[in-house]
């Protein structure tokens, strides 16, 4: 079977895409891909997304940020930066989804706006809430563990 010429050959976008959670949160590809499509037919129905023909290509994920690119027909791109916009959990785990930015070719969308991490995470202890925690370090952000879960802190709350 011969490939279709250039001219004729389906025209896509592809999205940089970060997404960041709590350090203990255990992300993938598959639920994220199954989050996309929910979200998709949920704005617009099963010809629009299956029109927009959104789909997950790799995926990278450490120490709660996680990085992929989304691929979208041309002419799509603001219906899936919406369905991108919808999710806000991913395997029962809150997550915050941002788009870097959306290139022509694979290649151009990684060189540009991928394998930039928001920081190298380290850990540390502080003291918070009158006790000592153990806290993930990213730049300015701080995740401090508890018993109930981590909260979402800066620099500035231990100033």
């Amino acid at each position: 079977m011969k490939h279709l010429p250039k001219h004729l050959r389906p025209r896509r976008r592809y999205l940089a895409v970060e997404i960041e959670t709590w350090p203990d949160a255990d992300l993938a590809r598959g639920p994220f891909q199954r989050e996309l499509w929910y979200a998709a037919q949920n704005l617009y129905g099963d010809a629009g997304s299956a029109d927009a023909d959104l789909t997950v290509l790799g995926f990278d994920y450490a120490d709660g940020i996680a990085e992929t690119i989304v691929r979208a027909r041309r002419g799509h791109v603001e219906d899936a930066r919406a369905a991108l916009a919808c999710i806000d959990a991913v395997g029962g785990d809150p997550v915050g989804v941002r788009v870097r930015g959306v290139s022509g070719t694979v290649r151009a969308c990684s060189e540009r706006y991928l394998h930039g991490r928001a920081g190298i995470s380290e850990e540390r202890t502080v003291v918070f809430e009158n006790e000592s925690r153990t806290a993930v370090v990213r730049d300015s952000l701080l995740d401090v563990g508890g018993s109930d879960g981590f909260t979402g802190a800066t620099q500035l709350d231990f100033e």
